[in-house]
């Protein structure tokens, strides 16, 4: 019976765990999107927090997105990244656990035992923060794996499917 209560919480907790928009955008209350911080003229840093069930290379993307954003709205035509970070956190759902235990009670000692064990968590969404360091150049780019063409991620990552803003 307790088990079939923890499952039906554990769905319920799923249902209402938190989610947002998985579209691209700024973000808003410091929620999900991006955010970015001016640190020189030509330097940035990105941040762009994915809701539940966005996918790291999604989250990954939209932060590039906004990088190429920024390096053309302030006339360059380049970026480096010069620092990546991507972390994941686990949000809602329930914990499970199962134990077995024995015991003494009264005036006499005895032994306990026990054995315990965490099952689990049902129903948890995992959420994924890309954070982006950039350095802004005009010209012609380094030959260098970490330089993107601005103009050519505004283009290939706008036509994306899950890429569209509204």
């Amino acid at each position: 019976m307790r088990l079939m209560i923890s499952i039906a919480a554990a769905f319920l907790m799923t249902a209402c765990a938190a989610t947002g928009p998985t579209t691209y955008g700024a973000a808003s209350n410091n929620e999900f999107g991006y955010t970015q911080t001016q640190i020189e003229d030509d330097r940035y840093r990105i941040i762009y927090r994915g809701s539940g069930g966005m996918p790291p290379e999604m989250v990954e993307d939209y932060a590039l997105r906004r990088a190429a954003e920024l390096t053309v709205t302030n006339g360059y035509d380049w970026f480096r990244v010069i620092g990546l970070d991507l972390t994941e956190e686990e949000r809602g759902g329930v914990s499970l656990g199962a134990g077995l235990g024995t015991g003494s009670y009264g005036r006499r000692g005895g032994v306990n035992v026990g054995v315990g064990g965490n099952v689990g968590r049902v129903g948890a969404k995992r959420y994924y923060t890309a954070r982006l360091e950039v350095l802004m150049g005009e010209g012609e780019a380094p030959d260098d794996g970490n330089v993107y063409d601005a103009a050519s991620i505004i283009n290939q990552l706008s036509g994306s499917d899950y890429g569209r803003a509204e």
